[in-house]
């Protein structure tokens, strides 16, 4: 897994760029939580859950219906989030998917279950270039430097660029419309 501020990076630095117009703080705060929170299921280990069960490290709360579940949540929840039903959903059910994404583009673990509750099979993409974060990683060991390193390139600048252009766009955009 990337480290837990890794994957609040991505909806901070995509709904930063977008601007408070259209990602208001609380709905940013939101989507960094939703991020964040499929770790969560590492207090399995303290009820004697293994790693690989559904329920497990990388299980039920890194799918698609966990997504979809914190989307639908955000969106019940549009009003104190200070936006729209529709973009309250997309926003944190976004954000939330990210969270196994990056997780299947690492390098260990036993992939991420994206199929719960239809199937407990583990998955991860093709492509594996994120240095895995071990659980309880020390950040200032060797191998903590060599993981957010891994993350700095993969995910960090990628996003970075991306909500670059994000904000480039938008104010490209704002500076059209002013007479």
């Amino acid at each position: 897994m990337p480290t837990i501020l890794t994957h609040a990076a991505v909806p901070l630095l995509l709904g930063a760029a977008a601007g408070r117009r259209a990602v208001s703080p609380r709905l940013l705060a939101a989507g960094a939580i939703a991020a964040m929170l499929p770790d969560a299921d590492v207090l399995a280990f303290k009820f004697g859950i293994a790693y690989a069960d559904s329920l497990g490290h990388r299980g039920a709360t890194h799918s698609i219906g966990m997504a979809l579940a914190l989307g639908a949540i955000a969106a019940l929840a549009h009003r104190p989030l200070r936006t729209s039903a529709w973009r309250a959903f997309a926003f944190v059910g976004l954000a939330a998917l990210s969270h196994p994404l990056l997780d299947a583009l690492t390098d260990g673990g036993l992939g991420v279950a994206l199929a719960w509750p239809f199937s407990s099979e583990r998955f991860f993409l093709p492509w594996r270039p994120i240095a895995v974060s071990p659980i309880g990683a020390r950040f200032f060991s060797a191998r903590g430097l060599s993981v957010l390193a891994s993350e700095l390139r993969w995910v960090w600048l990628p996003c970075g660029l991306a909500a670059l252009a994000v904000w480039l766009a938008r104010r490209r955009a704002d500076g059209a419309r002013v007479p």
